[in-house]
This record gives structure tokens, sequence and C-alpha cells, in this order.
């Protein structure tokens, strides 16, 4: 016989053969890629980790309140957490550290969710904290909450559907039968693969009134009765109408929660005692001592969080005179606060995302409910008419109870019984295995009467389900009844104030900045200070780099704007409070770096606009002049630079602020100076004007500075005055020179 021949074993590359390995390697184009391997990743943390359904859940959040339902914690007395936890990994294999997680979030404890469904008992940390950490599941206790009990109510009724778990070894439900809308009331958030759910969460009593009021009229106004989204965490909701109408009708957009605070006047100090649910105490704290520290909230003395059994609390010492209306705007203003929460109510439908808006959502809870109201009824209906059935065969034996006697004693077999039963009383299988099934004691004839008169009640109660089964209106009569009896049940009051946005006072940009005196020192080489008048009197001689020295110094208050030209004709805008509070033995901050200026430009000069209602002069080595308005420069944006500042046919030489007409002294390399008033200028409208000719200059001399006349060392004025201009200028004097004489760029 022939050996089978073998099929010839493919040498494996060695691993040092790199193009052996190449061989290996299976080219696969990259939208199969993601065909394939990406969108069922994609697709099952969509549609079975992130996104909550219908019923307000994650398929986490149903795994471990089913599981502690099955466990007979609804009316049984709490278990340790590591308990549930455990039983909980026979439907959720995610491990025991999510599975912990997922409950601390549902406690009570936690205070995450305006109606909780673990009723929880030790450390479950708070959601309001950043850094108070829950205890390990084997010290922490918990059962389901009453509430819960309006979850699986009739769950053993077929009105969800079951599927098997992760290993096929028992069955869970699909969706819980939750009897109020939960995907209104729990606030959620899930992020999964390219998409998103931000849900807030409702106030219980108000959204049953409007799933009432929606029922009853689809086309009813839900902003009546469904005022504002609610929090565990309360604070103060900014009610903006038009933005929680558009919430309302597209699923998408956001509103403020700003904290609630009071003022102890015998101690100075400031308590917060609710904060919005977006942030954290510790969130809170570290930007206020971000703001303390770079001197931008001069107020506070001190802060700290006193938060105790009793409830949130952080404490604000005020400094003596501050006004704490004023210093509660700027902490708004700056701080978490006052945050933003924004919506987007993503929800699957039939395995689908859907960002939908609340009636939309109502819509679908409603569909959804009432087909769970009908499996119940479908349900009930099925078993009375088997119950029925049975007992309309009962009643056939109550004819002649001697005969079924007899038929019983007289079969040999035990198996020819029922068939000799449905023979004798014209009755099929079913009913022949009950009559069969009778005790011996209760085949008398009162027993019997009792259970026939059942048949009656039986016929209205299933005449009573087929009605609610056709009737629609019937139906929706039964989930009116049962969001009514849950507002009864669960009366839930408001946590969330509302105040109306045209009622809030909302500091702006200027009194958010403290307000002090300053003055600003600009060296020649571009490195800038800013110093208090203490400081200033404090300190000594200013401090620069070697070969560097003061270019200008004024005085300023911290609110107010600065201009600063470079050599590239450019303009960097720039506040007083943007650079820290320095000393004079600091070099000062190095502007080219801190304003973000293109490699190799330096600083000219820098003004103060003020309104923007002055002018600023250019002068060029060529002689001409340009007088530009500083409203040119006033942007409505928050724009940081501005191209084109001034003309770059011809070097600039000087760059004066004039807020009022002054006369200015102008020197040539020729060794000719000119003094004449600014007025003898008109302004221009373009920032990039050529100016005009205010010195006659031959063609191998330029002008090398121009000063205010007063800064100047001109003695002689009469002599280098001019009524008109273009003039050549008048030889200096000796005595007009001054050995100090230079260009404001060296």
């Amino acid at each position: 016989m022939a050996k089978k021949k073998q099929p010839e074993k493919k040498s494996r590359p060695d691993a040092n053969n790199v193009e052996g390995l190449r061989a290996e390697v299976l080219e696969q184009p990259i939208t199969e890629t993601l065909d394939v391997n990406y969108m069922p990743y994609a697709m099952s943390v969509i549609v079975s980790r992130a996104i909550p359904e219908i019923d307000g859940f994650k398929p986490s959040h149903r795994k471990l309140l089913y599981t502690m339902y099955k466990m007979g914690l609804l009316t049984g007395a709490r278990t340790k957490s590591a308990n549930i936890v455990g039983a909980t990994m026979k439907l959720n294999p995610h491990g025991d550290a999510a599975i912990y997680e997922t409950m601390v979030r549902l406690s009570k404890g936690y205070e995450a969710l305006l109606n909780p469904f673990v009723d929880s008992k030790g450390n479950f940390g708070k959601v309001y904290s950043r850094d108070m950490s829950y205890a390990a599941s084997r010290y922490t206790e918990a059962k389901l909450s009453a509430i819960c009990a309006e979850l699986f109510r009739d769950i053993d009724k077929d009105t969800v559907d079951f599927t098997d778990n992760y290993d096929g070894s028992m069955k869970e439900p699909a969706l819980l039968p939750t009897t109020f809308p939960n995907v209104l009331v729990s606030a959620n958030t899930g992020i999964a693969v390219g998409m998103a759910s931000q849900i807030c969460g409702f106030n219980l009593t108000e959204v049953c009134k409007t799933t009432i009021g929606y029922i009853k009229d689809p086309n009813c106004d839900i902003m009546q009765t469904l005022l504002a989204p609610d929090f565990p965490t309360g604070g103060e909701l900014i009610y903006d109408v038009d933005e929680m109408s558009k919430i309302y009708r597209s699923g998408r957009g956001s509103f403020k929660l700003r904290s609630k605070w009071r003022y102890i006047k015998e101690e100075n100090i400031i308590e917060i005692y609710e904060i919005p649910y977006t942030t954290t105490v510790e969130a809170i704290m570290d930007k206020v001592a971000e703001l303390v520290k770079s001197g931008k909230v001069r107020e506070i003395g001190d802060m700290r969080d006193e938060t105790d059994l009793g409830g949130l609390k952080l404490a604000i010492d005020l400094k003596r005179g501050t006004d704490p209306e004023k210093l509660m705007q700027k902490l708004m203003k700056m701080t978490p606060i006052c945050d933003s929460f924004a919506c987007n109510f993503n929800i699957l439908i039939a395995g689908n995302p859907r960002v939908m808006g609340v009636r939309e959502i109502l819509g679908e809870w409603t569909a959804w409910r009432t087909d769970c109201v009908r499996r119940r009824v479908y349900f009930d209906l099925s078993k009375k008419r088997d119950k029925l059935h049975l007992l309309n065969g009962l009643k056939k034996i109550l004819l002649d109870i001697d005969k079924a006697i007899a038929i019983i004693r007289g079969t040999e077999l035990e198996s020819e019984v029922v068939p000799n039963l449905m023979i004798g009383f014209g009755i099929d299988q079913i009913q022949a295995e009950f009559v069969a099934e009778i005790k011996l004691r209760n085949i008398n004839k009162e027993y019997i009467l009792k259970r026939v008169e059942e048949t009656d009640s039986l016929v209205k109660e299933i005449a009573d389900l087929e009605d609610i089964l056709s009737n629609t209106h019937r139906v929706k009569k039964i989930i009116i009844e049962e969001l009514s009896d849950i507002i009864k049940k669960y009366p839930t009051p408001r946590r969330t104030t509302l105040i109306h946005s045209d009622e809030v006072h909302e500091l702006d940009e200027e009194e958010a900045v403290e307000d002090y005196e300053v003055t600003l020192f600009l060296s020649r080489e571009g490195y800038f200070k800013k110093i208090t008048p203490m400081s200033l009197r404090m300190s000594g001689e200013q401090k620069y780099k070697e070969n560097d020295g003061l270019l200008q110094s004024f005085e300023a208050t911290n609110r107010d704007e600065l201009l600063i030209f470079t050599d590239r004709q450019q303009v960097y805008k720039a506040r007083v409070s943007d650079f820290e509070d320095t000393k004079a033995s600091a070099l000062g901050v190095y502007l080219p770096s801190h304003l973000d200026m293109d490699e190799g430009e330096n600083v000219v000069s820098m003004i103060m606009p003020g309104d923007y209602s002055s002018h600023v002069l250019f002068f060029f080595a060529n002689g001409k002049a340009a007088r530009v308005a500083l409203s040119s420069y006033e942007t409505k944006t928050n724009r940081k630079r501005l191209t084109g500042a001034y003309s770059d046919r011809s070097p600039l030489v000087s760059l004066l602020h004039i807020p009022e007409e002054r006369e200015v002294a102008v020197f040539s390399t020729e060794g000719r100076a000119l003094v004449f008033s600014t007025a003898q200028l008109s302004p221009k409208t373009s920032r990039t004007t050529i100016g005009v000719s205010v010195m006659n200059i031959k063609a191998k001399y330029s002008v090398y500075s121009a000063l205010f006349l007063e800064d100047s060392t001109i003695q002689n004025t009469a002599r280098y005055r001019a009524r008109t201009i273009p003039v050549a200028g008048a030889l200096l004097r000796e005595e007009d020179r001054g050995e100090e004489q230079m260009s404001l760029l060296k």
C-alpha cells in the first residue's frame, strides 16, 4: 500500500532574517482593516457599554441592579458589597473594580443621583469630591432602594425580553420595565467611539407630571411642568428660556450652574454650601489658590474645606473692607464656582444611537412602556384563560362525580386514567390531567362547586383584559395611574434653584481685574516690569542686563491696556493685568517671548491707548511723519496681534503718543533740528500711510531722532521753530546739542 504523501511544512523564517519576516507580512487595505477590525469594536462600545437605552441604564447598571434583585435585596436586609460584586460577575465579566465603581455611582452615599437605586451603608465617597475615596467593597453594605420596586415591577410577567449572559449559563433582561421615564430622571454620561452622551437629571415629580401631560396631549407645553434640570448637589441654575427651549427641542445645548453661598458678617467669611454638579471641591480650591498666588485675587485671606457630616462647606476668609458680593461675582467668572453643563441627549433606540429632544424621548418611552403594559396584560390574560379552561373541565366532572370515580377505579393501568376521563366526559388532555391530580379529600361536591364559582369572575376578568389589549386609551390610563402613584409614593422636592438670566449680574472683564496703581518700565532690549508703588519705594536701583537700559517708564493702573509696537511693523495688544507684579531687582518679563513675537522681532515702543481717542506719531528716516488715529488699532475681537501697524517704506526712527497737541523736536544726521507743533499734522485713517514730509533731507543724510520738546536739550527754541512744514531745519548750536542726545531706538 502506497504511503500517503504528507503536506510539506512551511519553515518559519528566522527572527534574525528580516527579509523572511517581511515575506510573511500580509498586506490589507486600510478600508478592510477598519471594516473588519475597528467597526465591530466601535459598535460594541456604543451598543454594549457607553450609551444608555430607553430605560435609562447602561448594561453595567442593569446587570448590577438585576443581580441585586435576584439576591432578594429589594425587601431583605443589606449585605456586604463584596457579595454583590461577586454575584454580578456572573453577568458582567469586566472585573470587580468596574462593578464596584458602578455600584458607588448608583448609591445614596455618593449622591450622584436624585433618586439613588442603591441603599448604601459605609463610606461611598462623594460626587462633589475628587479626593474623598470610597471604602473597599468588603467594608461597605448595600441593598436596593425602595424606588427599585418601580424598576422591576412585573418583570416576571414577560414585560421585557431576556437574553443569554456572556457564557450562556443564565438569562438577564435586555431592558428593565421602569414605570417612569428614568432616562430623564437619572443623570448619565458616556463616551463611546466617535460619539458621546451627556444626559442631565430632571426632578422625578416634574418628569412624571410632564409624562402624564404628554400622554394626554402630545402637543402640550412641556416647559410648563418640566421646569429645568435638577441636580443632587443643588446649586442655582441660570435659566435662559431660549436656551432651555433649544435643549428641550434638539437634545443639545448648555446652561450654567453656580454655587450657593452665604456671608457671615460676624466672622467676615463666605460659606459655600452647594456647588455645581460638574465640578469638585478640590477643583474650586485649586483654582482659587492659583488666582491668589498670581495676585489676580487679593481679597482672600484663606480658604479651607470644612465639609463634615452636616454636608459640604467651603469657608473663605475675607480681608478687611472686602465686598463679598463683588468678590463672589469675580470668583463666579474666574473659577468653577460657576460652571457649564453641556447636554447631549444621545440614547440607544432599538440598537441605534439617536440624539433626541425631551418630547421625542417621552414619545419613545411612552411607546416602549405601552408595549411593556400590553405584554403584561397578555401574560395575565393567558394565565386566566388557562385557568378558565381547567375550571370548565372541572365543571363537567361536577355533573357526575360518581362516574369520574368509577372511571378512575375501573381503570387498571395508570397511563389509561387520563384517556378514559377524556372519553368519559368529552374533555381534552390538559383538563383530564387537572382532574386526575385532584386530591382524594377534594373529590366532593362542595370543593368542586367553590372552584366552579370562580368561572364567572374569570370570564369577566378575561373580557376586561381583552378590552384593554384592544383599547389604546385604557393602556394609556394604566400608565398614567402608575405615574400618579409614583408621585404620591416618592415625593421629590426640587434641589436646584432657578435664577432667571436677566436677574444675574455678571462681572465684566474690567471689574474682574483688581485695580491698583503701578509703574511700568520697558528696557531697550524688551524687558518689561510692573512694580507697585509700595514695592517701588522699598526697592533700590533698577536692574538691567549688561549694555541694556531704560527705554520708557510711566505710571498706569492694573486694568490699563497696552499697545506694543515692534520693528516688524506689527503691534501687540496686552493688558497690564496679564503681567505679574515684580521688583526693581528683577530683570522682568522678556516681551518677545511672552507675546510670542516672530524670531528676531524687537520692541520699539509701548503706549497706553486709553479710550483710543488720541493719536500716535511715526517719524521715519526719510524725514516723513505719519499721524495715525489710535482708533485704527481698536478691534472688537480679542486679537492679540495686528500686522501692518505702520509704513515699511522707510526705517522707523521714533514713535510718540500724543493725547494732546504738543511741540516736537526732530534731529537729522546733518546736524540740523526742527521744532513744530503736532497740530500741523493732519491724522490719517490708514495705518500704513507713508506720512507727509516734515524735514527736507539731503540724499546722504537722514532723521535719527524725534522727541517731545521738553524732553530735548534745545534751549534756543525760537531758532528751530517752523511755522510751516516741510523745512530743512536750522543747524544746531553747541549749547543745544547736549551729550545725552540719542535715538530712542539705540
